[in-house]
């Protein structure tokens, strides 16, 4: 999983905060722009920039839409929230911890997968995921893998005092395992993959227990999408026609696979291997169940006192309602008059109802 050590985004969100234009009323236009990052959820937008077909969704709507690939998921984050780009791929959480927290208002366009076994806890030589208590855990600080621990400890009744978090950056992360001194890492694929083929290597916990809760997103400024519906549409059109392609069983899919896995560094096998590992919302209609479901509010619930546990909802937050998060059904955690979170089913519905 794409995620982030929120430390090194910290003085960037905060001056973002102080002096980023929140486009609250921005006015319609015609060019915009979308970040990605490597990724296995995000593969799609950057295949799809190169085969036409998000220039096919953009001349449909009459506008242009530039798409340009960050090997910083980071960088990519604070470009966006700096009001760079219009929108950018990343997960709920990060959503939420970043643009959210740095005032920018975020619209979730679409709700794309969730992990369902690419994040995992590894321990050397132990089998049991109660033996990493007494351990230094190796891992990004303030990540999805940090709140994959903080779930994982707390299935057997432990809790972060009960191990020690080590911040490691992910570019780290291989090495570090194979030192004799790291005994237990969390991280995402596919440095999983590559750690797992050590014999020692030994998976305790994984995505796939807390299925739901690592959510992989397009999000789009607020504001932007507000004027300018139509690039939520386009969005949606891009995404969907990808998905179509990227799972068929044919020549063509099969190809698309191999593309995106060489893009990510990977091979066919590698990259549907992170693909069984990711639950992927390639129809609509399962991403609109998905969104509208009970189960949403109650993970981003999670997520949240995670974040304000952490610090991470702003310096001096009094509790974890002090970002609004909006629902697709209008409800809202946290505060109401502070909404900078939201998801919303209409672009991924229209595209269910072939209304794009």
């Amino acid at each position: 999983m794409q995620t982030i050590s929120k430390f090194l985004a910290t003085i960037s969100v905060a001056a973002f905060a102080l002096g980023a234009p929140l486009a609250a009323h921005a006015a319609p236009k015609k060019d915009f722009k979308v970040a990605w990052s490597i990724y296995v959820g995000w593969m799609p937008w950057g295949y799809a920039a190169d085969h036409g077909i998000v220039k096919k969704w953009a001349d449909k709507y009459g506008i242009k839409i530039e798409v340009t690939q960050f090997n910083d998921y980071v960088e990519s984050m604070n470009q966006y929230t700096a009001g760079a780009f219009d929108a950018v791929t990343l997960t709920n959480m990060d959503g939420l911890s970043i643009p959210a927290a740095g005032g920018v208002d975020t619209t979730a366009v679409i709700v794309g997968d969730f992990s369902n076994g690419n994040d995992a806890v590894i321990l050397k030589n132990k089998d049991k995921l109660a033996d990493i208590k007494g351990q230094n855990v190796n891992l990004v600080e303030f990540s999805v893998s940090h709140y994959l621990l903080a779930r994982a400890l707390e299935s057997i009744k432990l809790a972060e005092k009960d191990v020690k978090v080590v911040n490691t950056s992910d570019a780290d992360m291989v090495a570090a395992y194979k030192t004799k001194d790291v005994t237990s890492v969390v991280t995402w694929n596919p440095l999983v993959s590559t750690i797992l083929e050590d014999p020692s290597a030994k998976k305790v916990f994984d995505s796939s227990q807390i299925p739901g809760e690592i959510i992989d997103l397009m999000v789009a400024n607020t504001g932007v999408l507000k004027d300018n519906p139509d690039f939520g549409k386009a969005l949606a059109g891009i995404w969907y026609d990808t998905m179509k392609l990227m799972t068929a069983d044919s020549a063509e899919g099969k190809a698309a696979r191999e593309a995106m896995g060489t893009a990510s560094g990977t091979d066919l096998k590698g990259f549907e291997a992170q693909m069984a590992a990711t639950k992927l919302f390639d129809k609509p209609a399962d991403a609109v169940t998905f969104t509208t479901s009970p189960g949403l509010p109650k993970t981003m619930d999670l997520v949240r006192n995670f974040l304000f546990s952490k610090g991470l909802l702003g310096n001096g937050a009094p509790s974890a309602d002090v970002i609004g998060i909006e629902l697709p059904d209008g409800k809202v955690l946290g505060d109401k008059a502070n909404i900078k979170f939201r998801y919303t089913s209409s672009y991924m519905d229209a595209a269910a109802k072939g209304a794009l």
